[in-house]
């Protein structure tokens, strides 16, 4: 799960200083605030870490990429070429990685942590980004690659905490990493006990791996599904691989729990339904279906088409004969009922085209997956509805199915602009659900509004009479 993220001179942010996540993390504030960013410095991350080209620092994208974000120019802070771009992030593992001790028999553990993180400088020189620092963090300790001042492409490695020994020969510099965050193949052959370091990369790029996304514009349903037997990793950017997912997780026999079931011998999971049933069961307490099936329409199981039914006793009809919110929320439902378990799903604006009802209850289907599936859950959204949802399940605390929510679990998060760059503040939760510190104008000035359809009224029964 990812821990905490920073940006620097990224975009609209010049320093956002340390923003933590936790199981649900959500931003809001207005247009252009830079809450945007932080889920676009995670894509960065990833497109990079998949990237085939090992000599290109960052992939910044094109219009097939996660996130197309230009040139390096582009994504610096107001442009500027002097700035040095960083982006800090941290992480948690489920199992501790260790470092062993390669000098003893026992070979026992050096260090040995959960918590682990990676911290980059990159700047522009001569038209190209060339990192000028990185620096992995494995619990208290620190394992950095940094430029060498003096105009040439030559890197030191270092550590607070570490010995690092050098082979016998001339102290030949280093070359500079692969991509941002890999340590070049020298780093194994100039020292000895260097070999752990391609582990720690290979932790990093692990994160990236369960990295999922969906964006704020979905493609349309379509009549018919051809599946040639296919395993989507996710749902797609636009959710165009959705049903092929949820064929996929049928021929599979994928299945999901729903809850918890307290019994003596401590927490238990609930008996378990399909990925299929679990997404139909969402849809119905979204209030949005009655029935929802994905069925094979020929012989040769590669046709399918997915039948929904408004209520209990209307006919079945194609999803692309229902209203456009189903087949706009459906992208997110399999993608959270989809995703394996420890994953971290970057939704950009999941509430758009829903009802305000239904956006209150994505925020119940968030919660289940964050709690139950162990989903991380990041959320860029603009909707009053989710957030005041968010809210009062905190304040209920114990949801049913042995699901508990507590303000810790959320991390809210307000972005605002400030004299021509991003701030952001933390929203306080208390036990009740309040936000302690609501900003001014969260969603809009509802009072003004108000009171000026009361003085447009008036206005309105003075003239009235007048005529």
């Amino acid at each position: 799960m990812i821990t905490k993220l920073r940006l620097k001179n990224f975009k609209a942010w010049e320093d956002s200083g340390v923003v933590e996540f936790g199981p649900i993390t959500a931003f809001f504030g207005s247009n252009s605030s830079g809450k945007t960013s932080f889920l676009q410095s995670l894509l960065l991350l990833k497109q990079t870490a998949e990237s085939a080209d090992r000599g290109r620092v960052f992939d910044l994208g094109g219009p097939a990429s996660l996130a197309a974000l230009g040139t390096f120019r582009d994504i610096t802070f107001r442009h500027n070429v002097d700035h040095v771009v960083g982006i800090d992030i941290g992480w948690r593992e489920e199992k501790p990685f260790k470092i062993q001790n390669t000098e003893t028999k026992k070979r026992d553990p050096i260090v040995s942590s959960n918590s682990l993180g990676l911290s980059v400088q990159v700047k522009e020189l001569k038209s190209f980004p060339v990192v000028q620092r990185v620096e992995y963090e494995l619990g208290d300790f620190h394992f950095a690659l940094s430029r060498i001042k003096g105009g040439k492409d030559e890197y030191t490695l270092e550590s607070d905490r570490y010995p690092f020994k050098r082979v016998s020969g001339r102290p030949w510099p280093l070359p500079s990493p692969g991509k941002f965050y890999s340590f070049p193949d020298q780093v194994r052959a100039y020292y000895q006990n260097a070999a752990f370091l391609s582990d720690l990369e290979l932790q990093f790029e692990n994160l990236c791996s369960r990295i999922y996304y969906l964006g704020p514009l979905r493609q349309d349903p379509e009549r018919q599904y051809i599946w040639s037997g296919g395993r989507p990793v996710d749902v797609g950017k636009r959710g165009e691989l959705a049903v092929e997912a949820l064929i996929a997780s049928q021929a599979d026999g994928k299945t999901n729990a729903r809850g918890f079931a307290v019994r003596k011998d401590g927490l238990r999971r609930t008996k378990l339904i399909t990925v299929e049933e679990h997404v139909a069961t969402w849809l119905q307490e979204l209030g949005l279906i009655s029935d929802f099936a994905v069925e094979s329409v020929d012989d040769r199981v590669t046709l399918y088409r997915v039948q929904v039914k408004r209520s209990p006793n209307s006919a079945s009809v194609l999803l692309t004969d229902v209203g456009f919110g189903v087949s706009q929320v459906l992208p997110v439902l399999v993608l959270l009922a989809y995703a394996p378990e420890g994953s971290t799903v970057l939704l950009e604006q999941p509430e758009i085209h829903l009802h305000p009802a239904v956006q209150s209850g994505l925020a119940d289907v968030i919660i289940e997956a964050a709690k139950v599936r162990n989903i991380q859950v990041i959320v860029e959204s603009h909707s009053e509805h989710f957030l005041m949802r968010l809210q009062r399940r905190i304040a209920e605390k114990d949801l049913g199915r042995g699901i508990v929510l507590e303000p810790e679990d959320c991390r809210l998060y307000f972005c605002e602009t400030s004299e021509g760059q991003s701030v952001i503040s933390h929203l306080d939760i208390d036990l009740f659900g309040n936000i302690t510190n609501w900003p001014d104008d969260f969603f809009g000035n509802s009072f003004e509004e108000v009171a000026a359809m009361n003085r447009a009224a008036r206005r309105r029964a003075i003239q009235e009479k007048s005529a």
